[in-house]
């Protein structure tokens, strides 16, 4: 029998196949742009001292206390500011600041830990700001960091579907998928287990292995990928054509009734545009339901309030509830990088939805003390684009609508996207800065905001990647090679095979 060369991925193939450099070209901008980038720059750099100075390998800086925090969202692992700071490090050019990230990681970043984890958190953060890192760079030390911890995350599927359990826990050490409860306890996230596609399809991209796409060689381990997770969504029921947030990992139905195309329900659909994308336009199925998926949003969840704001509204058993979250502010980018790719009369009626909800989601940032947006805001009762509960007013850094300004920036390079882009970066400087970081605020309708004392480790992933794209030449990364996974860290485009 002959032996099969051992797998090894082809880097330099890879970036050959590439259309533009990773960084751009930087030809012929003007003096303002660059300005604005160069503070973006600043921010960054500011950010990831602090952290350094006060937190290194802790998970995120407490600015204030000038201290670390760890919390519980990444079991054991340590160290998430690092790696979802490494790529944005890179773009913006900050090498020094990237080679302290690269040494920690090289050095100091322990997979071997016990504890319970989110697979969705680890997933999105770790294992795609590891991926992303090993594609800009080529550095194998961030590619066998990421198969390392892929391979720890594959008992999760082990469930009577093979769709991961709610919370979706594993205990990274052990590698063991956890206390076998989960036939009582409760519901698996259509956001969690519908947002490991795009890196679990990079697994096995660079691993040679299909396991991370598809299935173990050992069938008694009954692995099942992420393509087993879209066979039971595409064989379940869907109320109106929408996919509630709730599914049972034991019976692969749904267990309640509740649509949101913002947190539990977002990076579900934002995925499936992005798989085919990423396929380079071959992975028709994902198109399908990402185009069925938006017809019935359009149907029976985008509305207008009175005063002309669009919006899309959560769906509770059919009843609408009329609010929208910051988190659903990325759809007005995800729309857009749909609408590119369709018949002309749907690309313009979905360029202008993108657009209509972009602006709905400027509104929200606009109407506020801070010129920054709270974390859910609403059109009933009189009030339009404005948080009504108190438990609603505060801004954590979160990065969604400045990622829909970027991509409505690059798919149609009207001017009002940077000046909106411009208006954050001069909100976050003035209420959000401190003497040792950024941190989230409070409430953003008082122009002297209290501190969370957090600087969320996606702060330095996202909204300072977007922004910083937001003022950068097209070609940084392209969107005709890379796709942003839904914590900002760029994945290729499938342009060819790379098995060398």
């Amino acid at each position: 029998r002959e032996t099969r060369a051992p797998f090894r991925f082809d880097y330099e193939r890879f970036r050959r196949s590439l259309r533009h450099p990773v960084r751009g070209g930087r030809s012929g901008e003007d003096p303002e742009t660059r300005a604005r980038r160069m503070k973006i720059k600043e921010m960054m750099k500011f950010a990831w001292d602090n952290y350094k100075q006060y937190a290194l390998g802790k998970n995120e800086l407490r600015p204030l206390s000038k201290n670390g925090h760890i919390g519980n969202m990444f079991g054991g692992l340590r160290g998430a500011t690092v790696i979802d700071a490494l790529d944005t490090l890179y773009i913006m050019e900050l090498e020094e600041e990237f080679q302290e990230a690269k040494q920690w990681v090289e050095k100091s970043f322990d997979l071997n830990v016990n504890g319970e984890a989110s697979l969705f958190e680890v997933n999105i953060r770790y294992v795609g700001g590891l991926l992303a890192t090993y594609y800009l760079t080529g550095e194998e030390v961030f590619k066998s960091k990421a198969l390392e911890l892929g391979e720890k995350l594959l008992p999760a599927f082990n469930t009577p579907t093979g769709i991961p359990r709610g919370g979706s826990l594993f205990s990274p050490c052990s590698g063991m998928s956890w206390s076998w409860g989960w036939a009582s306890a409760g519901s698996s996230i259509l956001a969690e287990f519908g947002t490991l596609h795009l890196e679990f399809l990079h697994l096995s991209q660079l691993s040679g292995n299909p396991v991370f796409a598809e299935k173990a060689s050992n069938p008694s381990l009954a692995f099942r990928g992420v393509m087993n997770i879209r066979r039971v969504l595409s064989r379940v029921e869907k109320p109106q054509g929408l996919y509630p947030n709730f599914l049972s990992p034991v019976t692969g139905s749904w267990v309640q009734h509740h649509v949101s195309i913002g947190g539990l329900g977002d990076s579900f659909y934002e995925y499936l545009i992005k798989s085919w994308l990423m396929s380079d336009k071959k992975d028709s199925e994902a198109k399908k339901m990402y185009d069925d998926a938006l017809e019935a949003i359009e149907k029976h969840l985008v509305k207008k309030s009175a005063g002309g704001l669009t919006y899309i509204a959560e769906w509770r058993g059919g009843i609408l509830d009329h609010k929208m979250g910051h988190l659903a502010c990325f759809s007005g980018g995800m729309i857009a990088l749909g609408a590119e790719h369709g018949p002309e009369e749907r690309r313009q009626r979905h360029m202008e939805l993108a657009a209509e909800i972009t602006s709905t989601c400027h509104e929200s940032y606009a109407r506020s003390d801070t010129k920054l947006g709270p974390e859910a805001f609403r059109f009933d009762a009189g009030s339009e684009a404005t948080a009504t509960r108190l438990s609603e007013r505060y801004y954590i850094l979160r990065p969604e609508v400045v990622e829909s300004y970027m991509y409505l920036w690059r798919l149609t390079h009207q001017p009002k996207y940077r000046h909106w882009g411009w208006e954050v970066v001069q909100a976050l400087e003035k209420h959000c800065r401190v003497e040792a970081g950024f941190s989230g605020i409070r409430d953003v309708y008082t122009t002297t905001p209290t501190h969370d004392n957090m600087q969320q480790s996606f702060f330095l992933a996202e909204t300072l990647k977007y922004l910083y794209l937001l003022f950068c030449e097209d070609d940084v990364l392209s969107l005709e090679d890379w796709v942003f996974n839904t914590e900002a860290h760029p994945l290729p485009i499938n342009h060819t095979d790379f098995r060398a």
